[in-house]
């Protein structure tokens, strides 16, 4: 029998970008150009210089990996795909596949713009290994049934970067294959960051991508891994998920391209905090909801969205607690009618009014016995007159259902760089994000812009 790790990496390795719908196309090029703006603001992000620091202190003098924002900056591979992650994470403002509950580009992403850095890596080939890479990581997220365990952005992103990886560099099946092995050896990733609003939910992500470059220079180098990584008894899914249905998301590998399936986060929060979000802004517009006439706003959602968002605030809580407490965004929500990066600083994050409003918010669990679902969900506001209104929730913004324009995804972008210190790059990314598959150095032409 074929062991599931050598099926995920005979179809990462297959693909080939002349090959592929005009749609998967669209949105490899679309989720790169999200993941490098969210990366450039993440140069901003809360212990990004830290991290930075740290990874700059693993690497020592000379490497080849740029970082973005930080023009000039040169880190050896694995850890200039450490420093990228972490900013393309940290945020909580990268794109996400939401059936799978995990963030394929903050480690796919940062491996890829580590390895254009150490050779020289066609826009064809990069936009093709985007493509393998998240069908892996997207498939065993898919694939379980039972609630989230572990961090999946971290545990599964190693297995999609190696396999994204993997197809850059054009390895032998057998090769990658061992490399999974050990992804399976580095895989790690745990709740708890979540639950305590810590920046190492971002750290386990940098450090996927990092373990993802490590795992498969010790395969490159003779080194052989256990080909049962994926569905052996002590392989992936046997330790890290419940319940899953393997086979049905290994049959689909040849038809189904999960990069269509990613969602954009037009607000730098909690995917969970989303929907949420855009109830209680249609109530503002519809019904002039605002602090003054609100007794109670809840939101009735699945149980994936109280344990994400459903957390109450605290005068001095961090910045990662605040992105994943709903109750907290939408106190900010009602005073400005929206979020954005720079609604997070310190002061605001233990203004007394704003945490007084934010009592008035809450998360109420439905009874959806779908683990992994965002939608259904309704929001209701009762207001101090007497009067409840509410707004259904059915689609996410952002989702494949309701993507962003192109003017609102280049609007975000400009964000970010405005936010990440580049605001005169956008133009140029936006130019080569258009014609990357012709272009045969993708670090020399970004760096190029970026720099």
């Amino acid at each position: 029998m074929i062991p599931a790790s050598r099926r995920f990496v005979d179809h990462a390795l297959a693909v080939e970008w002349g090959d592929l719908a005009p749609p998967t196309r669209e949105a490899a090029r679309t989720f790169l150009h999200d993941t490098l703006g969210v990366g450039v603001a993440g140069r901003n992000a809360p212990f990004a210089d830290a991290a930075f620091a740290a990874a700059g202190a693993w690497s020592g003098a000379g490497g080849d990996g740029f970082v973005l924002g930080r023009p000039g900056a040169r880190l050896t591979t694995p850890h200039a795909a450490f420093a990228n992650a972490y900013q393309i994470h940290s945020q909580e403002y990268d794109c996400v596949h939401e059936p799978a509950v995990a963030h394929p580009m903050a480690s796919i992403g940062a491996v890829l713009l580590a390895e254009a850095g150490r050779a020289p890596l066609s826009g064809e080939d990069m936009l093709a290994a985007i493509v393998g890479g998240v069908d892996v990581m997207a498939a065993l997220g898919v694939a379980v049934r039972g609630p989230l365990k572990f961090f999946r952005p971290a545990t599964a992103g190693i297995f999609g970067s190696i396999a994204a990886l993997a197809r850059a560099r054009r390895l032998s099946p057998e090769v990658a294959t061992h490399a999974f092995g050990y992804g399976l050896a580095f895989a790690s990733g745990t709740m708890q960051a979540h639950v305590e609003g810590k920046p190492t939910l971002a750290i386990q992500v940098a450090a996927s991508a990092r373990s993802a470059i490590e795992a498969v220079d010790l395969a490159v180098a003779g080194l052989e891994g256990p080909e049962g990584s994926i569905d052996g008894p002590f392989g992936y899914l046997s330790l890290f998920e419940d319940d899953v249905d393997l086979a049905a998301v290994l049959a689909q590998l040849p038809t189904v391209r999960r990069i269509e399936e990613l969602s954009w986060k037009p607000f730098p929060t909690g995917r969970a905090a989303h929907g949420a979000i855009i109830a209680l802004r249609e109530l503002i517009d519809a019904y002039g909801v605002a602090p003054e006439t609100l007794e109670r706003f809840t939101y009735r959602a699945p149980p994936l969205i109280h344990r994400l968002v459903g957390r109450r605030p605290f005068a001095g809580m961090s910045t990662a607690y605040a992105r994943l407490c709903f109750a907290w965004l939408g106190a900010v929500v009602l005073t400005r009618g929206t979020i954005d990066l720079a609604d997070f600083a310190p002061e605001r994050l233990s203004d007394p009014d704003l945490l007084a409003l934010a009592e008035r918010i809450h998360v109420e669990i439905d009874d959806n016995p779908n683990f992994a679902a965002f939608v259904p969900a309704t929001g209701t506001a009762t207001l101090v007159s007497g009067k409840t209104v509410s707004r259904r929730v059915t689609r996410q913004f952002g989702s494949p259902e309701w993507p962003l324009s192109r003017e609102e995804h280049l609007a975000k972008a400009a964000r970010c760089l405005e936010f990440g210190g580049l605001p005169d790059a956008h133009e140029g990314l936006a130019a080569l994000i258009d014609r990357l598959d012709t272009v045969g150095d993708v670090a020399a032409a970004l760096l190029a812009v970026l720099e």
